[in-house]
């Protein structure tokens, strides 16, 4: 299971938390899609802009109405029947299109989020850098499921911000709209003071705006006071939801193994575990939740009446008349809708801020990985592969291998070996450049393929599985299934279009024949595999590794092999070794022997 340290539950500072959301916010309005997204973001402010106004024009028909129903004016009542016709109809329209062109401008903003963090993802291997730091105690690791993140966060980013930023706008620019109206027909009211400030009455103007304020101050101070631990859970249920899902994902991949160990039960117990947690902390944020509607239930039915008994005196007293009355209602209630959205929205601010402080924590590991200076410079070459005052760790800081210089020529065929754990496929992955933990100089040909112990095979055709990462139009079928059956991989030459999940569906032996499938295919100079051959049996390996030989000299290249059996020593001229040296506090450190074969 991945951790991650969730945000403190102590009131969250509010000018980090825009800050942050700024910053990831700015640049889709900056990029190659700005005016586009600019021009959607204005539509939709000036559709907020109209809605509210319209608002306030249904507001003033409420005045109209009342009084002549009061008055009992029936041309006048049937007149502002049809008056009201025409206000909705307008205000649907205008409602309608602020919702489409909203989930426009929010679909695009994600489409654009998306692709950006899916290229720097997947650009100069930070994928693999940030699955290697999710085991180091660096302050930039510990990235838990950026798949989720890309997926789910910024979905959840993109709509909870266009919402809840519109929300906030239409809010205010509603309150400035309807507080005026309010102050203007609250009119004033005496209020009798205690003796011990003096007695005698206070007048208080506009008293309806300032019952207002009070009434949503108290309410949103306690509304943050009960959702506050909301952040927090709904941080923690995003990250336990993702670890439940990813090892579901695991049992799916590696089924087949676990089936012949007889797993099962103890998968069930980590699925169980995992799911208790996911379902804790969720029945946590439910009970966090009823306490929050409890009282947001309560706070908006009394807001219901709650103008009514405030304007009540003056209404009775004769002061005004029906039709004020429910313009005033009707006016506080914007103004309390308006100043209460924190109230509203409390649950959503919460996800919306858990959302933020996810991706901040992507955001930030992508930016460590973008700027972290590898030790190791990597050069390509004609003549051979090089490396020079090599050293390779692991990524806890141990160093298992020290000043190692090799040189492969054209022609060579080298067989590493060693100790398990001694660094041999650390080793080919400093040589292949995407090994973070390493420091030296390596030089490598463009026409170099690496064959690793657990080669990738994407979902689909065959013929896709077969050219990957190449599209497989760049080769002909005759091409493909000629290096099948270089692979001893002759009965799949029939299936080149048939869609599978292939590493799943073939065995051991056939997934590592087909990855030397690849190479039969793209005759590159240069092999280095690492145990590319260890499902095989030794006849099959003898031939499969007979014929690497051939097309590697054949392209006066060199192939060299990461493996433990000794029939391997027969078909390469030369023998690395890699043997404990000495000592050191993180563990055995390595040297490499050379050596010719016998």
């Amino acid at each position: 299971m991945t951790t991650t340290s969730a945000p403190d539950s102590r009131p969250p500072s509010l000018w980090p938390t825009l800050k942050n959301i700024w910053g990831f916010a700015l640049p889709y309005f900056q990029s190659s899609e700005k005016w586009r997204a600019r021009g959607l973001l204005l539509a939709v402010v000036l559709l907020n802009l109209g809605t509210v106004y319209m608002l306030v024009q249904i507001n003033e028909w409420y005045r109209v109405f009342y009084d002549a129903l009061q008055a009992k004016d029936q041309p006048v009542f049937w007149q502002q029947i049809g008056r009201f016709g025409w206000l909705a109809l307008i205000y649907i329209v205008l409602a309608v299109y602020k919702f489409y062109l909203t989930q426009i401008l929010q679909l695009r903003w994600r489409v654009w989020l998306t692709d950006h963090y899916m290229a720097r993802w997947l650009a100069n291997k930070a994928f693999y850098r940030m699955e290697l730091a999710r085991f180091t105690a660096d302050e930039h690791g510990n990235p838990d499921n950026p798949d989720q993140r890309i997926q789910e966060d910024l979905n959840l980013f993109t709509s909870y911000t266009v919402s809840l930023s519109m929300g906030i706008f239409n809010a205010l620019i509603t309150l400035v709209s309807f507080v005026g109206i309010l102050w203007t027909l609250s009119g004033s009211i005496n209020v009798p003071l205690p003796g011990f400030l003096g007695g005698g009455e206070m007048e208080i103007v506009g008293y309806m705006v300032w019952a207002a304020v009070l009434y949503c101050a108290v309410g949103s101070a306690i509304a943050h006071w009960i959702g506050r631990p909301q952040v927090r859970l709904n941080f923690q249920q995003q990250m336990l939801e993702a670890n439940f899902r990813h090892h579901m994902v695991r049992v799916r991949e590696y089924s087949e193994s676990i089936a012949l160990d007889g797993g099962e039960q103890v998968e069930r117990r980590q699925l169980d575990l995992r799911f208790r947690d996911v379902m804790g902390n969720y029945f946590s944020l439910i009970r966090n939740q009823k306490q929050l509607t409890w009282f947001s239930s309560f706070f908006s039915q009394a807001a219901i009446i709650f103008p009514m008994i405030v304007a009540a005196p003056r209404y009775f007293s004769g002061a005004i008349q029906l039709g004020q009355l429910m313009q005033i209602n009707s006016a506080f209630g914007r103004v309390q809708d308006s100043l209460s959205w924190l109230v509203d929205n409390y649950m959503a601010l919460a996800v919306w801020k858990a959302t933020t402080d996810r991706l901040v924590g992507f955001e930030t590991s992508l930016a460590h990985q973008s700027k972290t200076s590898d030790g190791l410079a990597t050069t390509e070459t004609a003549g051979g592969i090089t490396a020079q005052d090599l050293t390779v760790g692991l990524p806890g800081g141990s160093t298992l291998l020290a000043g190692v210089d090799l040189n492969v020529k054209p022609g060579d065929t080298v067989l590493l070996h060693g100790p398990s754990g001694s660094g041999k496929s650390s080793l080919f992955r400093a040589i292949s450049g995407i090994w973070p933990h390493a420091r030296g100089r390596v030089s490598v040909p463009a026409d170099t393929m690496f064959i690793p112990q657990r080669p990738y095979f994407p979902d689909g055709r065959l013929r896709d599985a077969l050219a990957y990462p190449d599209p497989a139009e760049n080769y002909t079928d005759e091409a493909l299934r000629e290096a099948l059956d270089a692979a001893l991989l002759p009965q799949l030459a029939s299936e080149l279009d048939r869609e599978d999940a292939w590493s799943q569906k073939l065995s051991g032996g056939e997934r590592q024949r087909l990855a030397i499938a690849r190479v039969m295919l793209k005759k590159p100079a240069w092999v280095l595999a690492d145990e590319a051959t260890s499902a095989l049996d030794e006849q099959a390996e003898a031939t499969i590794y007979q014929r690497l030989v051939e097309r590697v000299k054949q392209a006066h290249g060199a192939i060299v092999s990461i493996a433990h059996r000794s029939t391997l020593a027969a078909h390469h001229q030369q023998q690395w070794a890699l043997r404990a040296n000495e000592q050191v506090a993180g563990g055995p450190r390595y040297r490499l022997d050379v050596s010719k074969a016998d």
